[in-house]
C-alpha cells in the first residue's frame, strides 16, 4: 500500500515538473515570438537600412561649374565630358600590382607614376587619388571591364573644366584643382573628397567660386562585396552653377595675347567712357587646362624656374616705374599749377642739381621747347625744370586723381597698387626729408614712383575722356558713362594736342601710327623705365646696348594711348619687361587698338610676325616644353614633386618676383628713350 502511495506521489511530482517545464517553455516561446515580432515589425526599417548600406553605395555627383563667357557670349571657360580613373586608398589591395596593371592599361609615364605615388602618400584613407582624366573611350573601357581584378580603382564619367582660349586667358580665369587635405578638414564637406570634384584655385575661378560651383547631385549604386557595380539605382542630378558674363572681348583678348609675342609683359584695353575692361593679358602664361588636369613635376619645374615668370599676373601684380608715360599727366599738373603751356625751357642735354647731373635721353639736348613739344619729344630737361621749380607735391595729387596708386574693386584676390610718392610719404616710410633730386626723378616716372599696368590704362582713359572711369570686369549691370572730372577743358585740350603730336607730329612714337585706317588716329605716350644706373664712366665710353646686357638688366618699354584721337573711345597700356629697344611697346599697342577698327588688317600684320617668332602661342609653348624635356639630365623621380597646393606655391613664386621688382633705385633718373627706336 505504501508503495502505491509512493508511486502516486512520484507521478504527481513528475506531472507537476512537467507542467512547470511546459510553462517555462511556453514563456520562452512567447518571449521568442515577441522578439521576432519586434525584429520583423518594429525594427524592420532599421535593419533594412543597414542591409541597404551594405549593398548600395551613395555617391555624390560633382556639380558642373557655371560657364565664364565674354561680353558677346563666347565661352572663356566651359565644361567637357570627361572619362577619368581614380584610386580609393582604403579599398586597395596589393597596391603595387594594381598600379602596375593601370600603368599598362592607361599607358602611364614614369612621371605619371611618380605623381600618383606622391599623391597616395599625401592622401588619407578615404581621399581619392587621381590616376588619369580626359581618357579616350578605349582606355576607359579597358579599365572598366577589369574592375574585379582592380580593387580600389574607380572609373567615372563626368565633366571637367575646359578653357578653349588656353594661355590667352590663364591669368584672367585662373584654374581649378582638387581640394587639399586642409580644405577638407576645414569644411568637412564630403564633396571635397568626391572623385572629379574641383574648386577654383586662382583668378576668377577662385573669387567667384560660390557662383560658379553649383549644387552636387547624388546616385545610388548597387555593388558586390568587392565594390563591383551591379546596377545603378535612382539618381538625383546635379545643378549647374551660374554663368558669369565678363566685359572682356574674347577676340581682342586672344589677339592681344598673340601680339605680345615672345615678350614678357602685359596689355590692358579699356572702354574710356564706361570703364569696361575689354582685354587684360599677361604673357607668357601657363595653360590653365594643364593645371586643371593635374600638372606634372617637369611642367611645374619649367614654369616656376622661368625668368619671364609665367605664373605671375603682371597686369595686377607687376609693379614698374612708369617712365615717360606719366609726362602727359604731369603736363596737366603743371597747367593746374598755373604754368603757361607756351613757356619754353632750353634743353641742353643735362641739368645740374646740387652736385648731381641729370641727363636727357637726347645727349646733345633738344634746344628750347614748350609743353606740347616737350611731351612729343619726351624731353626730360623740361620736366626736371618744372619739378625743381614746383616740387613734386604739386604733381602727386594729380597722379592719384588720374588713377595711379589706387585700389580697384575687381574680382581678384591679389593686387599690388604701387606708390605715388610725396614728401609726407617719404618722411613716413624712410624718416627722411624729400629732396629736389627726388622731385626730378619722379617727374619722369622714375625713383620712388611705381605703378601696375591696369593703373596705367586707367590713367590713359581718364586723360582721353576727362571722366573718372573705374575699371569693371563683370557685365552684371548696364555700364553707363563715367562722371566727368573737374578738369578745365582748355587744359585737357593742350594735353590732347601733346599726345597727338607724340604719334602724328614728329614725336617719339611716329612708328606707331595706325596703318590703313584712314581718318582714325592714335594718340599716346611712349616710355622707357631704367632698372639700372648708368654711370658717368659708362656714358664716356658708350652706353651698353641691350644686346650686351642680361635680360634682367634691360630697360622696360611702356606705352599708354587712346583712339580715335579726336573722339577717344578706347584706352590701352602695354608694358614689356626688360625688352630694352629690342622690342618696344608702342607698335604693339597700336596693333592691339587697330584690331577694334579693322580686324582683318590687324591679323594680316600679326601673321608674318608669328612666323618670325616660331608660330602662335600654342606652337611656341609646345616647342619650349620639348626643349625643356630634352635638356633635363636627371630622371623624373629626382625632380621635386609638384606642391600639394599649387596655388600657394604659385603665390610664393610671384612674391619672390615682385620683391625683386619693387626695389627702386632713387638715383636712377636717366631715360633711354630715343626717337629712332620709339
Amino acid at each position: 500500500m505504501s508503495r502505491i502511495v509512493t508511486e502516486a506521489a512520484q507521478a504527481f511530482s513528475f506531472s507537476r515538473r512537467a507542467m512547470v517545464l511546459g510553462g517555462a517553455q511556453a514563456a520562452v516561446g512567447v518571449v521568442l515570438a515577441a522578439r521576432m515580432a519586434w525584429l520583423s515589425v518594429a525594427e524592420n526599417e532599421r535593419y533594412n537600412l543597414l542591409a541597404e548600406s551594405n549593398r548600395v553605395n551613395l555617391t555624390m555627383i560633382p556639380p558642373r561649374r557655371g560657364w565664364i563667357i565674354d561680353r558677346h557670349g563666347a565661352p572663356i571657360a566651359n565644361n567637357r565630358t570627361d572619362f577619368r580613373v581614380d584610386l580609393i586608398p582604403d579599398r586597395m589591395e596589393d597596391g603595387a600590382r594594381v598600379l602596375g596593371e593601370l600603368q599598362q592599361l592607361l599607358a602611364l609615364t614614369a612621371e605619371d607614376m611618380a605623381r600618383i605615388q606622391t599623391d597616395l602618400k599625401r592622401a588619407g584613407n578615404f581621399t581619392p587619388v587621381q590616376v588619369a582624366e580626359n581618357l579616350d573611350w578605349e582606355r576607359f573601357a579597358a579599365v572598366s571591364v577589369r574592375l574585379p581584378e582592380l580593387p580600389g580603382v574607380q572609373p567615372t564619367r563626368g565633366f571637367s573644366r575646359s578653357y578653349p582660349p588656353g594661355a590667352a586667358v590663364a591669368h584672367l580665369t585662373g584654374y581649378v584643382g582638387a581640394a587639399t587635405a586642409e580644405q577638407f578638414k576645414e569644411s568637412r564637406d564630403p564633396l571635397m573628397v568626391t572623385p572629379g570634384f574641383k574648386l577654383g584655385k586662382d583668378g576668377l575661378e577662385k573669387t567667384l567660386e560660390s557662383d560658379l560651383r553649383g549644387t552636387a547631385g547624388a546616385k545610388r549604386v548597387e555593388v558586390t562585396a568587392r565594390g563591383q557595380i551591379v546596377r545603378e539605382l535612382e539618381t538625383r542630378p546635379d545643378k549647374q552653377g551660374k554663368n558669369v558674363r565678363l566685359t572682356i572681348d574674347l577676340g581682342l583678348q586672344e589677339f592681344a595675347a598673340r601680339r605680345l609675342g615672345p615678350n614678357s609683359g602685359s596689355a590692358v584695353v579699356m572702354d574710356a567712357v564706361t570703364g569696361d575692361v575689354l582685354a587684360m593679358v599677361s604673357m607668357p602664361a601657363y595653360d590653365p587646362n594643364s593645371f586643371s588636369d593635374g600638372i606634372g613635376r617637369l611642367e611645374w619645374k619649367m614654369l616656376s624656374d622661368d625668368d619671364h615668370i609665367p605664373l605671375m599676373n603682371k597686369t595686377l601684380q607687376g609693379l614698374y616705374p612708369p617712365g615717360s608715360t606719366v609726362k602727359p599727366m604731369h603736363a596737366l599738373a603743371i597747367l593746374q599749377a598755373g604754368i603757361d603751356p607756351h613757356r619754353r625751357v632750353n634743353c641742353t642735354g643735362v641739368l645740374q642739381v646740387g652736385t648731381g647731373r641729370f641727363h636727357c635721353h637726347k645727349r646733345g639736348g633738344h634746344g628750347p621747347l614748350d609743353m606740347v613739344g616737350a611731351v612729343a619729344q619726351s624731353c626730360d630737361i623740361y620736366f626736371y625744370t618744372m619739378a625743381r621749380e614746383l616740387g613734386y607735391d604739386r604733381f602727386a595729387p594729380v597722379a592719384r586723381a588720374m588713377g595711379l596708386g589706387q585700389e580697384y574693386e575687381l574680382p581678384f584676390q591679389s593686387q599690388r597698387y604701387g606708390t605715388v610718392p610725396d614728401s609726407a610719404w617719404k618722411l613716413r616710410k624712410y624718416k627722411q626729408k624729400w629732396t629736389v633730386a627726388d622731385s626730378v626723378n619722379a617727374s619722369i616716372g622714375q625713383g620712388y614712383v611705381l605703378t601696375n599696368p591696369l593703373q596705367l590704362a586707367v590713367m590713359a582713359a581718364r586723360i582721353a575722356q576727362g571722366r573718372r572711369v573705374v575699371p569693371r570686369l563683370l557685365l552684371d549691370t548696364p555700364h553707363r558713362p563715367a562722371p566727368l572730372m573737374n578738369i578745365d577743358p582748355a587744359m585737357l585740350d593742350t594735353v590732347h594736342k601733346a599726345t597727338w603730336a607724340v604719334i602724328n607730329g614728329g614725336g617719339t612714337g611716329g612708328r606707331s601710327r595706325f596703318q590703313g585706317l584712314p581718318g582714325i588716329e592714335l594718340a599716346g605716350k611712349t616710355g622707357t623705365a631704367q632698372v639700372r644706373r648708368i654711370t658717368m664712366a659708362e656714358r664716356r665710353t658708350g652706353v651698353l646696348g641691350d644686346g650686351a646686357l642680361p635680360f634682367k638688366m634691360r630697360d622696360h618699354s611702356l606705352f599708354i594711348g587712346y583712339a580715335p584721337a579726336n573722339a577717344p573711345r578706347y584706352a590701352v597700356s602695354v608694358v614689356l619687361e626688360h625688352s630694352g629697344h629690342i622690342y618696344t611697346a608702342a607698335p604693339i599697342a597700336s596693333d592691339i587698338l587697330s584690331w577694334l577698327f579693322d580686324r582683318d588688317k590687324a591679323m594680316a600684320r600679326l601673321e608674318p610676325l608669328e612666323r618670325e617668332w616660331g608660330g602662335d602661342i600654342d606652337t611656341r609653348m609646345a616647342a619650349q616644353w620639348r626643349s625643356f624635356q630634352a635638356a633635363q639630365q636627371a630622371p623624373v623621380l629626382s625632380v621635386p614633386a609638384t606642391p600639394a597646393d599649387v596655388e600657394g606655391a604659385t603665390t610664393n613664386v610671384v612674391d619672390s618676383a615682385v620683391a625683386n621688382q619693387i626695389e627702386p633705385d632713387p638715383a636712377v633718373a636717366q631715360s633711354n628713350e630715343t626717337q629712332r627706336t620709339e
